[in-house]
């Protein structure tokens, strides 16, 4: 049974954001005063502010803030997130749209103890100006602040019904225990007794069957599979931690033909029970590109949001669209926002290798497309953005983008081998390198996609190639796809848009390959421990005897990974069975032949020691 609210299993967190020193307050209110008075009523069509890549940081204030001073990408239905210093040292915040004038609303405390959201009672309308007052204390002195931005024009794009076509009989697997369960099929073609422990996670879509969250073994047997709905899709299922436990944690909703996700994401715990779903805030869907869960019992998840703009000057539409990349900072155990990023408030449309020529509100110019966000040590999040081919080193508490490495005024030299397009996934190693899954398509830019490590001199600003991966089988992926750095120094790639899983060895030596038949695609793809205990009994079915044929047990348990062995009970009725048949674990599915027929039956799981595990209900042949 599923469970709906997170459990209170986060530990409680400290401050992630430094509170700026006291003598910074005496510098705000005549500069607050300044601002408000150059600022100028929004041109018609205008999605980007007047400067760049402002500081979310108030000045004179500790008060880091969104949605971002000057902004005009703010949604209707946001809250204004303040963070910092704690809710008690925020007070008489006062809200006024231009058009719908002064909104109610409630200051509520993030569970961290640094900062307040104020959730106002009603949407503002497109196109009008907000403006936000208050006062802040810090220590023993205060100060005021004021900010305003824009509330943008959304974009609606057109919902298209998918459709799922008959997967073929070589495409999915059939089990007589589970007929409801029908994943794709892993075909292994290279093992290798040296790759790393644990189990394969991805999440297939767009092929011949249901698509879902799905586990395999290292011989290509499922162990898991959580079948969704037609029409929904899944993407991103990996193991991480939540309050110091092991948890499964997935992307699930609606891919539009456009390229990202309108859904949420699901927290499962290692009985498959459902204990979180997080939805984006201020409005929003969460997106299918990232979910991050932080020690500080917050997650971090992207948002595409397609908004109006007038894109004449790039010889774009001048009643156009462009799709914002966003990413949230929230808190679980509130659901608050407590910071959200906007790349069209920090990069330039211009900075795009997708052209806003053809573009329309059905087709935004989707400018930016992020794909992975990192929080890091040193007070920067990293993020990956597939159209501009570069990341990008932000400043976590202010947000400006410090550093850009790759795509167009890259601050870091890129060529050659160390030159990247339509990447995806940039990671920080502990030795402070980086890793990337580099697309290199499409349009094609390299000859294959790869894994590659680069480390960054910062001296000489240049980029060097430490370690390059690509498929024995050139593989040219025009979407998708990570590149995960295992424990034991191993390298797991998922290939995205094409189908295959691989692992390499810290020297380049292919150690595990496998594929799915037919057109299913992959989001990323892992390699994770993990322990499943699924609460749910296993499942059994029975044929009978036939001429020559014994009595045949079909045993299986959608999810464990414990199980070591199957014991048969039966009997001539339910209340009198003993063991009658025992058999190895054999894959998802296990046959388990009778000496005799038997009038009833059941299946007890077994661990490695012989302990019952499960047992399941009782039928008829």
């Amino acid at each position: 049974m599923r469970h709906h609210g997170l459990r209170n299993m986060l530990p409680a967190a400290g401050a992630l954001i430094a509170l700026s020193s006291a003598a910074a307050l005496a510098l705000g209110s005549e500069r607050i005063v300044a601002e408000q008075a150059a600022y100028r009523a929004p041109a018609a069509g205008r999605c980007a502010p007047s400067a760049l890549n402002r500081s979310a940081v108030l000045p004179g204030t500790p008060l880091s803030v969104s949605p971002l001073p000057d902004s005009y990408s703010a949604s209707p239905r946001t809250q204004i997130s303040l963070l910092g210093p704690p809710a008690a040292a925020i007070a008489d915040v006062r809200v006024r749209g231009s058009v719908t004038g002064k909104h109610s609303g409630r200051l509520r405390a993030y569970s961290q103890g640094d900062g307040a959201s104020f959730v106002l009672a009603k949407p503002f309308r497109p196109g009008e100006t907000v403006t936000v007052r208050g006062r802040v204390r810090s220590g023993a002195r205060g100060a005021r602040f004021a900010f305003h931005f824009v509330i943008a024009h959304e974009d609606a794009v057109p919902h298209t019904p998918s459709s799922t076509s008959a997967a073929h009989a070589n495409q999915v697997a059939h089990f007589h225990s589970r007929p409801d369960l029908q994943p794709p099929l892993l075909a292994v073609t290279a093992r290798s007794p040296l790759s790393a422990p644990g189990y394969l996670f991805a999440a297939p879509y767009s092929g011949g069957g249901r698509p879902g969250p799905l586990i395999f073994e290292e011989d290509g047997e499922p162990v898991w599979f959580d079948p969704l709905p037609p029409g929904a899709g899944a993407a991103n299922l990996q193991v991480q931690q939540l309050g110091g436990t092991p948890v499964l944690t997935w992307w699930q909703g609606y891919i539009p033909q456009q390229g990202f996700g309108e859904g949420e994401n699901v927290i499962d715990d290692s009985s498959y029970n459902q204990i979180g779903r997080v939805h984006a805030g201020n409005g929003y869907k969460a997106d299918l590109h990232e979910f991050r869960i932080t020690p500080q019992g917050t997650a971090l998840l992207s948002v595409f949001a397609p908004i109006a703009c007038d894109l004449s000057r790039l010889g774009g539409p001048k009643g156009g669209a462009v799709t914002d990349s966003i990413f949230q900072e929230v808190d679980l155990r509130t659901a608050l926002v407590r910071r959200e990023w906007h790349s069209i408030d920090h990069v330039a449309l211009s900075d795009s290798h997708s052209s806003a020529v053809g573009t329309s509100r059905k087709w935004p110019l989707d400018f930016f497309h992020i794909n992975s966000i990192e929080p890091r040590a040193d007070g920067t999040t990293l993020i990956s953005a597939r159209n501009t081919w570069a990341l990008y080193v932000l400043s976590t508490r202010g947000g400006q983008v410090l550093r850009k490495l790759g795509g167009r005024h890259s601050a870091v030299r890129l060529n050659g081998q160390t030159s990247i397009a339509y990447q995806h996934d940039a990671a920080t190693l502990p030795n402070g390198s980086i890793s990337i899954f580099d697309n290199g398509a499409v349009p094609k830019v390299h000859p294959q996609s790869r894994g590659i490590v680069l480390a960054i001199d910062p001296r000489s600003r240049r980029a060097s190639l430490l370690a390059e991966f690509e498929h024995p089988k050139p593989l040219s992926s025009a979407s998708q796809g990570n590149f995960q750095a295992l424990p034991n120094g191993d390298w797991f790639v998922g290939w995205g848009a094409q189908p295959y899983f691989s692992e390499f060895s810290p020297s380049g030596q292919l150690l595990f390959d496998a594929h799915m038949h037919g057109t299913y695609q992959s989001y990323r793809g892992y390699r994770f421990p993990w322990t499943g205990a699924p609460r749910e009994p296993p499942a059994i079915a029975a044929v009978a005897a036939r001429k020559g044929v014994p009595e045949t047990v079909y045993a299986s348990w959608n999810g464990d990974t414990r199980t070591s062995s199957w014991r048969v009970l039966a009997g001539p009725s339910a209340q009198a069975l003993a063991p009658a048949q025992g058999a190895r674990r054999a894959g998802f599915e296990t046959a388990i032949a009778l000496p005799s027929p038997a009038a009833f039956v059941a299946v007890q799981a077994l661990d490695s020691s012989g302990a019952v595990l499960g047992t399941s209900k009782t039928i008829r042949p």
